[in-house]
Order: C-alpha cells, then structure tokens, then sequence
C-alpha cells in the first residue's frame, strides 16, 4: 500500500499575530502536506491560559484532526499549571490500539514514546494487516538520548513482530548523530531521507546515509526529524522548505512516499 508520512514539531503551536494563533497556521501548512499518517510532537493539547483569552482552540488534537484525520491518539507527556503537551498521532487509517510510555530521563524533560497501530487496508499489494507507529520526540542531552536510544530499541524488539511493517518517526534532537548508524543496524531500519537521497558521512570507519536538514526552519541546517522504516520501500522523500513554514514553527517538516511491503512479498 502507498502512503505519504509526514513527520513535524510544531513548537506548541504558539505565537504569531496578535489576534491570530500560529496553531490556525500550522494545522492549514499541515493539511497542505496532505499526508495519510502525520507524526506531531509538541502538540499542546490544552493551554488553560489561551482557552480563557479565547485566542486558540481549547484542544489542539481534534483542531489540528479536523475533518481530514478520522483517527488520531495523543500521548501527554509534559504537566504544568496551565496546561500540557506531548507527542500526537494522526492518521486516516483506523487506529486500533496504541500506548504511551514514558521515556523520560530526568524531571527537567518530560519525554514520552507514543506508539500506535493502525490498520492497513486489503488491496491488489496484500491482503492487509497491522502497520505499527512509533512517535518519539528524544531530550536535549546526549546522555538522555543515548539512554532513550535503547528503550526505542527495547520497545521494538518487544512489542513488534518482526515480520510487521514499521515505521518511527519524530524529532531525534540527534544533531551530532550518534543514534542514526545503531539505529538502522540494531532494528534492520533505513531512513526516508538519506535512503531516498543517497547522502553520506564517515562513522566509525562505516558509509551511513545522512538524513535531511529540517532545523531551524528558517535556514535549515541540524538534522534533527526523521523518518525510519522497515519492511517498506521509499519512493520520494523531502522537506517543506520556505518563509510560511519558518512562521509556523522552528522545525520543517519531513515528508515521505513510502509504500508498504506486505509479508508475502518479502519471502
């Protein structure tokens, strides 16, 4: 089945004009990217403060859903007095079950691993069956990501069949990229990009495939969102690039066709 993935931070979706919520803009740049699976993290799903001054929807999941998500989950991961905020999933195929587990490392960094399963179609590629989501959005230290690295690999490896369609997608924070290359080889994964691009740099001696530049949106140039794979074949993959996305939040977003392998045509 062929899908188009998106992944993007949309920074709370806060700010902007006075008298106009950057949330009204990120949900119109969102629907123009017309994907069927969006991967979105810092949705502020309720801000207290912005209901009471009647500037911004009072939920930004079902605002951000609208009438082109039937489906959609939210993780919360972050608590404070006038709110909360987390990583969101939304998609146009039924979602059948999903959890949000807490990664966090220490108290400063509330981060959480929302993982999905939606349900994919029978059609002339296969006769369907379970296609799972992994939403991350990892800390701002290495040694939090490292660790937060291998709850990723520990959730995988126990939770998805090794023979399911998978894809994880967010906002890595993995600037120096040290989690790209034990990735891809501890899960058998590609990346969208770097698969569809064919960059590379020197690691340890290795090739790895290099993934895009998507922060800060304005001028791009730390490598931070991705889009990882297994069992699923990428056909273009590519960054939405320009001065209205730079207003809608400090991160571009990440776009993927894919399509996905049914089991039988893997044997």
């Amino acid at each position: 089945m062929r899908l188009r993935i998106a992944t993007y931070n949309i920074h709370k979706g806060t700010g902007g004009i006075p008298g106009r919520p950057r949330i009204l803009d990120v949900r119109h740049g969102l629907h123009s990217l017309n994907a069927d699976i969006a991967f979105l993290q810092e949705v502020q799903d309720i801000n207290y403060t912005h209901v009471r001054r009647q500037a911004a929807p009072a939920g930004q999941l079902a605002f951000l859903a609208g009438d082109v998500y039937a489906h959609s989950v939210y993780g919360m991961n972050a608590v404070y007095n006038n709110g909360h905020h987390g990583n969101a999933i939304l998609s146009r195929l039924p979602i059948t079950g999903w959890e949000n587990i807490d990664i966090s490392d220490h108290m400063l960094e509330k981060r959480g691993l929302l993982h999905a399963v939606a349900r994919l179609p029978e059609d002339e590629d296969g006769p369907g069956g379970d296609l799972h989501l992994l939403c991350v959005h990892l800390g701002l230290f290495q040694g939090s990501r490292d660790r937060q690295g291998r709850a990723l690999v520990a959730r995988v490896r126990e939770a998805v069949p090794d023979d399911a369609p998978l894809v994880i997608a967010g906002d890595f924070n993995d600037w120096r990229n040290r989690l790209h290359g034990p990735l891809m080889r501890e899960l058998g994964l590609t990346e969208a990009y770097s698969e569809n691009h064919g960059e590379g740099l020197e690691a340890g001696g290795a090739r790895l495939p290099r993934p895009a530049r998507t922060f800060p949106a304005g001028l791009p140039w730390l490598r931070l969102d991705r889009i990882y794979l297994r069992s699923c074949r990428v056909e273009t993959a590519g960054v939405a690039r320009g001065r209205s996305w730079a207003r809608r939040s400090d991160h571009a977003p990440l776009c993927a066709q894919i399509v996905v392998t049914p089991p039988a045509a893997r044997r």
